[in-house]
């Protein structure tokens, strides 16, 4: 550190855990620093975070998560991947997907998608409850491949539920901001203990404090290696929740619920588009960058 120049440029927002966004000082000092990946992520960009089934402990593969910044190597667990939707090169950017790949998209629905369509497709398909339990012995040997859309319609269809879920996840989708979780009481809004009352359905995280609105199977849903609600406040442990903090937790709460909800969309229009002879093994859609 002492001896690089201090940058205020150098201090960017990183993706630390699913919906925990924290700050870093991105430059050589970090030990794995990835800038050949991670510098498209400096600018404006989404990022596909997967981690490979070699490293998923015990095998449920839950392990996918949208980012817009550079993501920690430990965002769904140890070893953490990241496959941005666009290369940046001299200011220019061009979409991360393979010739052949796009071809073979454009053979089944008739044109070339714009590359965001297509990110929201893929990220809809590996939230398919029936995508995870179908592949499960290929998502065992490698990254995820991705079934090819069987037509135009089923693949619009999971085009716009995978636009939803990536709003959701990134906590920018309009429904946020009428979360009907409640945090009634006051106090020092200190973490200290975090415990589930699954019969009131209250996230407690000291003696007095509560968040209130959160049904069990949102309290037990996983994202990569966590339990989403719990790691937020157990990583908070020992501090004081901000105002902002709070909005947020409760944004978490209510993204996750309708995470829940879409996924069951977005598996009754990947069981019926998937009737329809898609590739049984998949293509897949994305190449891991050299030095990622």
């Amino acid at each position: 550190m002492r001896k690089e120049a201090f940058s205020r440029e150098a201090i960017i927002p990183y993706a630390y855990r699913p919906f925990d966004t924290r700050f870093t000082y991105y430059c050589n000092f970090l030990s794995r620093l990835r800038h050949e990946t991670m510098k498209n992520l400096l600018s404006d960009n989404l990022g596909l975070a997967l981690k490979k089934s070699r490293y998923i402990k015990v095998f449920d593969f839950r392990h996918a998560f949208v980012v817009s910044e550079v993501p920690d190597r430990n965002l769904l667990g140890d070893n953490t991947c990241c496959f941005p939707l666009y290369l940046y090169d001299g200011g220019k950017r061009r979409p991360n997907f393979k010739k052949e790949f796009l071809s073979a998209v454009r053979a089944r629905i008739g044109e070339e998608p714009a590359p965001e369509e297509l990110f929201y497709y893929i990220y809809a398909v590996l939230y398919s409850p029936t995508y995870r339990k179908r592949y499960e012995e290929f998502l065992r040997i490698d990254f995820p491949r991705v079934p090819l859309p069987s037509d135009r319609a089923s693949f619009e269809r999971l085009s716009e539920l995978g636009k939803e879920l990536v709003e959701l996840h990134l906590l920018k989708h309009s429904a946020l901001s009428k979360s009907g979780v409640k945090f009634p009481k006051s106090g020092t809004n200190k973490v200290e203990r975090v415990r589930y009352d699954e019969k009131q359905q209250r996230v407690y995280f000291n003696k007095t404090q509560y968040f209130e609105g959160a049904p069990k199977e949102v309290w037990d849903y996983k994202i990569g290696a966590y339990r989403v609600l719990e790691k937020y406040l157990k990583d908070r442990k020992g501090r004081t929740l901000s105002l902002d903090e709070i909005e947020r937790y409760r944004k978490i709460v209510e993204a996750i619920s309708r995470t829940i909800e879409a996924q069951k969309r977005i598996d009754d229009v990947f069981r019926r588009g998937g009737k329809k002879g898609s590739n049984k093994e998949g293509r897949r859609t994305w190449y891991r960058w050299e030095k990622a």
